[in-house]
């Protein structure tokens, strides 16, 4: 993704918090990706700059999406549920329709995938595909949409207000390590 004057840049693993959020605006922007080019080609030879994109995207959801998803399952999750503030028991709830969401979202990639290799390979894809493809875009555009909204809105501030500095920079260290990067 480029840098545009004006942004800020991505965090680093000493703002994971942070750093979860800049993931989901990659999370749009992949699936737009896809979604705008599945729209625009429909099922019909893809261009290099159209294939180079979508490859893109594709090792995008294939590769960073699941470290996302451990940041969040196996490092942020369970600390807020480990608090016994009255906030923290407050979105347990919420993190366990979180999980389930992650299951569904997982569900759909696995199909997109499918599909979208087949195109990849064959060169084109038959219009029958083409709609399951739409369909599962648009499903996982409705999850992230409001998946997405709630953990930046809802989750991540209240595990700032919640969690230790020890804590915040430990799953820092989770989230460099999922990514074999040294610290």
């Amino acid at each position: 993704m480029l840098l545009k004057i004006g942004q800020r840049p991505d965090h680093g693993f000493d703002e994971p918090l942070g750093l979860l959020s800049d993931c989901h605006r990659r999370i749009e922007h992949f699936l737009r990706v896809l979604e705008v080019t599945t729209d625009r080609v429909n099922g019909a030879a893809l261009s290099a700059a159209e294939r180079s994109q979508v490859e893109g995207a594709m090792t995008y959801f294939a590769t960073a999406a699941p470290r996302h998803t451990a940041d969040e399952e196996e490092s942020l999750f369970p600390r807020m549920e480990a608090s016994r503030d009255a906030n923290a028991i407050s979105v347990v709830d919420a993190i366990r329709r979180l999980e389930s969401d992650h299951e569904e979202a997982n569900g759909h990639h696995g199909a997109v995938d499918r599909l979208v290799r087949q195109w990849l390979a064959d060169g084109v894809l038959p219009a029958v595909l083409v709609q399951e493809l739409k369909q599962h875009l648009a499903a996982l555009a409705t999850l992230y949409a409001a998946h997405i909204s709630f953990e930046d809105r809802e989750i991540f501030p209240t595990a700032a207000r919640l969690l230790s500095a020890a804590d915040i920079q430990a799953i820092g260290r989770e989230m460099a390590a999922r990514r074999l990067v040294r610290r």
